[in-house]
């Protein structure tokens, strides 16, 4: 087994000999490639690249990590995709599935990957995964029990060529499915909806705005599933402790997915107390007098941003990093209606501020700690500073996680501040 790395060196290579894995490491050899059996790529890199080409035209089989450990695990999969929310509802229904007593392994593109949990699944492990394009578009056999297909908004324009190959890449969750696999997938979404259409699984609704005759939706107090007239109470609204009206939806899709695996309502709504959401996605940080703090740095997309910022009043955000392309004009009526200002950060800054400087104040910041004061004060006395970025964060940090760090360590740097001088 050869693993070929562009960089020199990384940490995980003497662990990796003494497996013995042979290493070419500061760059690839077309021998390499041309010479190989398979090919496993890693989800962030391209396939478009001339040693991928070589081996094609060898014949050799290019796959990923998803695809290689779908080919060997036992029990059935349950893969959950969309342009955002996949991480929350994965999470949610491995509780689901926990509370039912079921033998689940949660992971994929969160946690541990498809391939470190085969060598403990057996016919009864569900395995609930969050797929996202980069690990689809590599897919050949890939085939989930049941497959969710959340959203769909521009995204990762960076690495596709196009919208409409983002949009291919996703739809490949269903590719394989069969007469006796389901897929769920939300109504009010016309991408979803169209990539869906024609599909050999049995296609299940869910609706955030209510409009369906079959499927699953939110109606008054309660999550219900609608079956023409009639109404199955699944959830009351009163055990979800998340914090905005996408989550919300995301419960609602995780309702469906564990109605039709079977769990019974009760597992359902013992798994959202106490669930209060992950790290960094919607992530309440605290306040400094009636200022509240929240941390969304997991919002790299302009739709994620713009639900962000639909879900509370009086919001200052903190937009901007490296820009992963869609239209950030696209935040202009969510702030027009609940803005106060923006703080531009990072590559993106100058683009924040084309994009809206005529809809709320903007400031432009040189670092996170000058972005959160700024924001503290524009926020005063009752507003809320929010930091929904709507951009990639590796110009200022290493990824998301680190961006969202800085931003509570400089929160609560500000809160400690401001008791030492009053």
């Amino acid at each position: 087994m050869v693993l070929t790395e562009s960089r020199q060196t990384f940490d995980d290579a003497a662990r990796l000999r003494q497996a013995g894995v042979e290493l070419e490491v500061g760059g690839h050899t077309s021998a390499t490639f041309e010479n190989a059996d398979l090919i496993v790529v890693s989800p962030g890199v391209p396939t478009e690249q001339p040693v991928f080409d070589s081996a094609r035209r060898n014949g050799v089989e290019i796959i990923g990590e998803l695809e290689l450990a779908s080919r060997w695990v036992k029990g059935p999969i349950v893969a959950i995709t969309g342009t955002k929310g996949k991480s929350t509802t994965t999470t949610l229904l491995g509780r689901m599935f926990a509370e039912d007593g079921r033998d689940v392994m949660v992971g994929g593109n969160i946690g541990v990957p498809l391939s470190a949990q085969v060598e403990a699944s057996t016919p009864d492990t569900v395995h609930v995964v969050e797929v996202s394009s980069f690990q689809l578009e590599t897919t050949v056999t890939f085939r989930p029990w049941i497959a969710l297909w959340l959203n769909f908004a521009d995204d990762h324009l960076d690495r596709h060529p196009d919208v409409g190959a983002y949009a291919a890449a996703k739809a490949r969750v269903f590719a394989n499915q069969q007469a006796t696999d389901w897929a769920v997938v939300n109504a009010d979404d016309p991408t979803v909806m169209a990539r869906s259409r024609g599909i050999a699984a049995q296609r299940v609704m869910f609706s955030p705005s209510g409009d369906v005759s079959e499927g699953f939706l939110v109606d008054g107090d309660w999550i219900v599933k609608r079956t023409g007239t009639t109404l199955e109470r699944l959830i009351p609204v009163s055990a979800v402790e998340l914090t905005g009206r996408h989550m919300l939806n995301n419960v609602v899709a995780a309702a469906a997915v564990a109605t039709v695996a079977g769990v019974p309502t009760r597992a359902m709504t013992h798994a959202l107390r106490g669930f209060h959401g992950l790290e960094h996605v919607m992530e309440p940080v605290g306040r400094i007098g009636d200022v509240r703090f929240v941390n969304d740095s997991k919002a790299t997309n302009v739709e994620a941003a713009r639900r962000s910022i639909d879900s509370f009043e009086g919001v200052v955000a903190l937009v901007g990093g490296r820009f992963k392309g869609g239209d950030l004009r696209e935040l202009r009526a969510p702030l027009a209606a609940h803005g106060r200002g923006v703080i531009a950060i990072g590559e993106a800054a100058p683009l924040v501020r084309e994009a809206l400087q005529d809809v709320v104040p903007v400031v432009t910041a040189a670092s996170m700690r000058e972005a959160v004061s700024h924001a503290y004060v524009a926020a005063r006395p009752d507003g809320v500073v929010l930091l929904a970025p709507a951009c990639a964060s590796f110009d200022w940090f290493k990824d998301y996680a680190e961006r969202g760090r800085v931003f509570k360590e400089e929160v609560e740097r500000l809160r400690v501040q401001g008791t030492r001088e009053r």
